[in-house]
């Protein structure tokens, strides 16, 4: 069980998780050790709540394909378990950041004094800058 809030949770029969050989550079046991990890998700068949599923298909990733389903590939561990566990703690993430619902931005106005306390810099940077003027000089 991926535990993801304490109400939200996910069977790991849900999840397919395959070992596949890591990429890239790392000598001759990386070419016969599978510690890569492949993990998908399918996020219209799981038991997840209706709007969780609805938010997770919304967001714009590039895990999430176009049938619905999340892929995580973890291997920046040397071992298939770190592997696993690093994939599975991604997954939870992505769902975790879908659960939380964001408080609605009220739109706000400056107050009356901040709009005076405004007014009244700009008035006295202005006067200032007039004071370093030239005497006798003539505006156009």
């Amino acid at each position: 069980m991926l535990i993801i809030t304490p109400h939200v949770r996910i069977p790991l029969s849900e999840i397919e998780i395959h070992a596949v050989r890591s990429q890239g550079a790392g000598g001759q046991n990386v070419n016969k050790v599978a510690s890569a990890i492949h993990l998908r998700f399918n996020i219209r068949a799981s038991s997840l709540a209706d709007v969780y599923k609805q938010r997770l298909l919304m967001l714009n990733d590039q895990r999430i394909t176009n049938d619905g389903a999340i892929v995580i590939k973890a291997q920046a561990h040397r071992g298939q378990e770190q592997n696993k566990q690093a994939a599975l703690q991604r997954l939870a993430e992505l769902i975790k950041s879908v659960t939380l619902t964001r408080k609605k931005r009220r739109a706000t106005k400056p107050s009356r004094s901040a709009k005076k306390k405004r007014v009244d810099a700009k008035n006295q940077r202005g006067k200032l800058k007039t004071s370093r003027r030239r005497v006798g000089h003539v505006d156009d």
